[in-house]
């Protein structure tokens, strides 16, 4: 749904906040601001986080995130949503709910599932409920190695292990799936797998060295949905967004005792590099 009233770019983050500034909410305003597009939100919990990981996370209530959807596409619209830690199967029909009610189509899911040390962050039954419903809906995926073998059902070693999880998740419904490859190892770091149903293609990039990736799913997804709500179509949307991720990754923050974030802003950080080399 798109406003009558302005043709300012308008998208939408269906996501957990993170204290620590580096990913969820906070990430994807950065993102979405970045692109020069209006961001708008609805929190679907609170969490206390830094760089060294997670120690508390409080859900809102489903008629809470419903409130948020609402008030936002009722009056604004947007161009884009994208969603992230949705949590649990409750949060997860109540996205639905509206995503059906108000049609949208320029939905992007970022199926969080897994923390940075591999557990689990939502039960069976939630992940039953997006790969039933929620991921039918969505214009794409984003499923890291780990969530993609949880989606899939299938050992992600290689490649060709990517495009056969890839097409796995696609059968569920969504238009097109990106299994990403950040959690791969050696010269398959960073390599990203794409599959629409007519084909498939293998995305690279140059591989950043840096320990500081916190928020990398997050800003990518978002950064997807910043480029379909400027009218980008889907493909040209997923690799102006893994160029914009790239940048950032070079550009990292280096705080904190952990994980840093990436550097949403990078040319405020270095001013030699243009906005435009990743946005035009």
């Amino acid at each position: 749904m798109v406003s009558e009233k302005s043709r300012i770019p308008v998208a939408l983050t269906i996501a957990g906040s993170d204290s620590g500034g580096g990913a969820g909410i906070q990430a994807d305003l950065r993102t979405f601001a970045f692109h020069c597009v209006h961001g708008t939100s609805a929190l679907t919990c609170v969490t206390a986080q830094n760089t060294l990981g997670v120690t508390r996370v409080d859900a809102l209530s489903a008629e809470a995130v419903i409130a948020q959807i609402q008030a936002v596409v009722g009056d604004i619209g947007v161009d884009a949503v994208k969603t992230g830690m949705l949590l649990n199967r409750e949060i997860m029909a109540a996205v639905a709910s509206e995503v059906e009610s108000f049609q949208i189509q320029n939905l992007v899911v970022d199926p969080v599932m897994v923390s940075r040390s591999g557990d689990r962050l939502i039960d069976d039954e939630a992940i039953a409920y997006l790969q039933n419903i929620l991921i039918p809906m969505a214009a794409v995926v984003t499923p890291n190695r780990f969530e993609a073998t949880i989606l899939s059902n299938l050992e992600i070693n290689s490649v060709d292990d990517m495009r056969s999880a890839a097409q796995k998740i696609h059968s569920l419904g969504a238009k097109a799936v990106l299994v990403k490859g950040g959690g791969m190892k050696g010269e398959l770091r960073g390599v990203d797998v794409w599959f629409d149903g007519r084909g498939s293609e293998v995305l690279k990039a140059e591989t950043v060295d840096t320990q500081n990736t916190h928020g990398t799913g997050c800003t990518l997804s978002a950064a997807i949905a910043a480029n379909l709500a400027l009218g980008k179509d889907l493909f040209t949307a997923v690799t102006f967004a893994k160029h914009y991720v790239t940048y950032a990754l070079q550009y990292a923050l280096d705080i904190g005792e952990g994980q840093g974030p990436v550097g949403h802003f990078f040319p405020l950080l270095k001013s030699e590099v243009s906005p435009q080399s990743t946005i035009s």
